[in-house]
């Protein structure tokens, strides 16, 4: 029997970053010059298929670094972390390689900033996120105030001609964080924000290829972990800018192919901590069922590297069995 006619509309920008790749490569290198185990605070970027495969090497995700034995390395995550959390691990001598990604440590910069020069600072972010988490730990608790939602901004209990300065977490939804911001600025006409926007550049574009694409589709698949906020975001882009049916999946395993008979176009996209080749395995899946004809929507070129850290030559004894 013939296979349907499906369409993909192949969002480009997609999938891993900068950041992200070169966080893994971290991980990895780690693993290389030391041997497993490598320990990581947290997951090194919010993706399981890269936690997994990552794990399979020798690499050890733990939450706290209360659960990393003396020894042995630590990697922080490309979300970043508190200053505390670095000073525990100096205090401990332990080897710690710091994984930020450069876009989110340059917020931590921003807020420190801010921060000494006796500026009220407000973050635009999602509270509980581990980006968020590092960035309000830069400076002293409660120096910075958490900004979700639009009632946040008027709940703000600071005097409207101050100088108040904000910064934003890098994986918001652009269009959100600009309504937030331009909601601070009627409020507080001094409002000083950073000198190029928070909002990281692979966040941006991914949006941008989904809000080309969205209107032209049945449905959408975005490729990507529940707990990772930019695929989180790209979800709500879509069905803010016309997608019926915007979701989000794991991969090829997660496919719901009862949700998409009898549609004839496809979105499909990948998170920034979403490897290429789980695109690949979405786009093999579909062609198992459909004749797929794959249309790419690109916006944006990116070409972004980030050198990487020097990793320290000290070598590690072998962990004890």
């Amino acid at each position: 029997m013939d296979k349907t006619a499906l369409t993909v509309r192949l969002a480009a920008p997609r999938g891993s970053c900068a950041g992200v790749e070169r966080a893994i490569t971290i991980v990895e290198q780690a693993l290389e010059r030391y041997g497993a185990p490598v320990y990581v605070r947290h997951e090194i970027v919010h993706n399981a298929f890269v936690v997994d495969r990552l794990r399979s090497l020798g690499a050890v995700f733990v939450d706290e670094l209360d659960q990393v034995p003396d020894g042995v390395p630590v990697i922080f995550s490309a979300h970043g972390v508190s200053k505390s959390v670095a000073a525990e691990a100096e205090r401990r001598g332990l080897l710690a390689v710091d994984a930020t990604c450069p876009l989110v440590a340059k917020v931590h910069r921003e807020v420190e900033r801010h921060h000494r020069a006796g500026l009220p600072v407000v973050l635009i972010g999602h509270a509980g996120h581990p980006e968020v988490e590092g960035t309000l730990g830069q400076v002293p608790e409660g120096a910075v105030r958490l900004l979700e939602r639009p009632e946040d901004v008027d709940a703000l209990n600071l005097p409207t001609d101050s100088a108040v300065a904000y910064a934003t977490q890098t994986t918001l939804s652009v269009d959100e964080a600009r309504g937030l911001v331009d909601r601070l600025s009627a409020r507080f006409p001094r409002l000083v924000g950073p000198a190029k926007e928070d909002i990281c550049y692979a966040t941006s574009n991914r949006q941008q290829a989904v809000k080309a694409i969205a209107p032209t589709v049945e449905a959408l698949r975005v490729i990507g972990a529940a707990n990772s906020s930019n695929s989180n975001r790209l979800v709500e882009v879509a069905a803010a800018h016309g997608c019926p049916d915007a979701r989000l999946i794991t991969g090829a395993d997660d496919l719901d192919f009862d949700r998409l008979d009898g549609i004839r176009t496809l979105g499909l996209t990948a998170g920034a901590s979403a490897p290429e080749l789980l695109v690949q395995g979405v786009l093999d899946a579909l062609r198992s069922r459909y004749t797929v004809t794959v249309e790419e929507v690109r916006v944006a070129e990116e070409t972004t590297i980030f050198r990487l850290p020097p990793l320290p030559e000290r070598e590690f004894p072998a962990a004890a069995d």
